[in-house]
């Protein structure tokens, strides 16, 4: 059997989205926005955080494509943009809380 190589255009913008996850606001950003949608007033209030901090974060989500914004009266309100995030995020919570407890896979 003849072992496939990932395509090199494929594996740059999966390490592109891999350090897009790697920071620890934006991740904790796509989770919170998987449970509601929330203004960066909101999110400024809950990550305890500077507006412009927020905004620039936000920025790099929309830019690729794991957070979209909606317009409702004088604010915008963003959401998780893609679902497939959710099992990246989901798997990684669940194998860091293995590692934590010492736990292998299954136990």
């Amino acid at each position: 059997m003849a072992l496939k190589m990932i395509d090199s255009k494929l594996l740059d913008e999966s390490e592109k989205i891999m350090k897009m996850l790697s920071n620890p606001v934006r991740f904790q950003m796509l989770n919170l926005l998987e449970q509601k949608k929330m203004s960066v007033s909101e999110l400024t209030n809950v990550l305890d955080l500077e507006q412009s901090a927020v905004s620039h974060q936000l920025a790099l989500l929309r830019e690729y494509q794991l957070v979209s914004a909606t317009r409702e009266g004088k604010s915008n309100y963003y959401q998780l943009d893609d679902p497939h995030i959710l099992d990246v995020i989901n798997e990684t919570l669940e194998h860091a809380d293995h590692v934590l407890r010492g736990k292998k896979h299954g136990e």
